[in-house]
């Protein structure tokens, strides 16, 4: 899963991106003119792995991982026309976004729009994606129309159900929509992924925060599709990210932080995917896997690996609080909570499958 870090100028993209993955960079991703891209896998904090590897005390504990990609800054005016080159194949290739938002005071740091405003600042940015977005699609709708034209009554259907899904989707993004709030079945969203249009993308609105946490309602109303909003003290959580573990805990201690907001926002980026977390145990290894929400129990198996994809027979089945309500797989047993499921099963979160299979 790869996420795109986008925001303003001087909106604190890079100190969120440290935060969130522990890296230490200093320069923005635009400098002096160039272009550069900060790239970074972390793992998804999940206390069912922890758990699980105190209880088999593995060789190896293996979390999900996010990608996090810092991309160079995006301002008022780059939807015109529609977003191109190298920043347009950044956008284009990240599953979702983390828009950060700043929503603190600092006048070291002077705000490209003088004052601090969040709604607003949150508006620039969905308005230029939308205007990528139109643009795409009237291009798109130029060239069918010609196919139109020039085959007549010879045009395949597909072309023709492509067309009436393009107007449908240009009059949807003109009402200022994004498209993450147009219902699509699964055959129109499965023909549009080539397309990468940025705002079907499902995006994790941070709002940066100075020392003062605030309710982040308060600030903004982001009431679309595919969308949640966090609060963060960006620079805050980027200093923790810095400390080794003892330290850490006596920073949040002082600061009176029960759980790092890094750690949620990770967490939000993971389920925002609809993606879900099934895990492995062993003495050898306890691992969690990712599978879109409602996968069945063979496609469970292909995440670990094709052969048990195409040999599947069974799954054995337990979920993880039963597990350890139980203490030992044993104890489960005895209590018939682990069961046997067929090809039909869809996983849950938080199960723990053990495959069967014959190749």
């Amino acid at each position: 899963m790869r996420l795109g870090i986008i925001g303003l100028p001087n909106s604190g993209k890079t100190t969120i991106f440290n935060a969130l993955t522990g890296s230490d960079i200093e320069t923005a991703a635009a400098a002096g003119g160039r272009f550069e891209v900060h790239t970074a896998v972390v793992n998804v904090p999940d206390q069912r792995v922890d758990k699980l590897s105190a209880l088999y005390k593995p060789k190896k504990t293996t979390y999900t991982q996010v990608t996090y990609v810092d991309i160079a800054g995006l301002d008022k005016g780059v939807g015109e026309g529609g977003i191109k080159g190298q920043f347009r194949n950044e956008l284009a290739q990240v599953d979702g976004f983390v828009h950060v938002v700043r929503a603190y005071q600092d006048d070291t740091v002077p705000h490209p729009y003088e004052t601090v405003d969040p709604a607003r600042d949150l508006e620039i940015l969905d308005t230029e994606f939308l205007l990528t977005d139109l643009v795409s699609v009237e291009t798109r709708l130029e060239r069918i129309q010609s196919e139109m034209r020039i085959k007549g009554r010879n045009v395949s259907p597909a072309v023709s159900q492509e067309n009436d899904l393009m107007q449908a989707i240009k009059a949807h993004l003109e009402e200022e929509k994004p498209l993450r709030d147009f219902d699509l079945t699964p055959d129109q969203e499965k023909s549009l992924r080539g397309y990468g249009f940025l705002t079907q993308k499902p995006v994790l609105v941070v709002l940066n925060m100075g020392e003062t946490l605030q309710d982040p309602a308060e600030l903004v109303s982001y009431s679309h599709q595919d969308a949640r909003v966090v609060g963060l003290q960006g620079k805050i959580e980027a200093e923790i990210a810095q400390l080794d573990a003892e330290d850490a805990d006596m920073f949040m201690e002082e600061y009176g932080i029960s759980e790092r907001g890094a750690d949620k926002v990770i967490r939000l980026s993971y389920e925002l995917m609809a993606i879900q977390s099934f895990f492995t145990v062993g003495e050898d290894e306890v691992r969690a896997w990712s599978v879109p929400i409602g996968a069945t129990a063979p496609e469970a198996a292909g995440a670990i690996h094709s052969d048990l994809q195409k040999g599947f027979i069974r799954a054995e089945v337990m979920t993880t609080n039963d597990l350890l309500a139980a203490g030992s797989e044993a104890a489960l047993k005895s209590t018939g909570k682990m069961r046997l499921e067929g090809k039909d099963y869809i996983v849950q979160d938080g199960d723990i499958v053990h495959i069967r299979f014959n190749v």
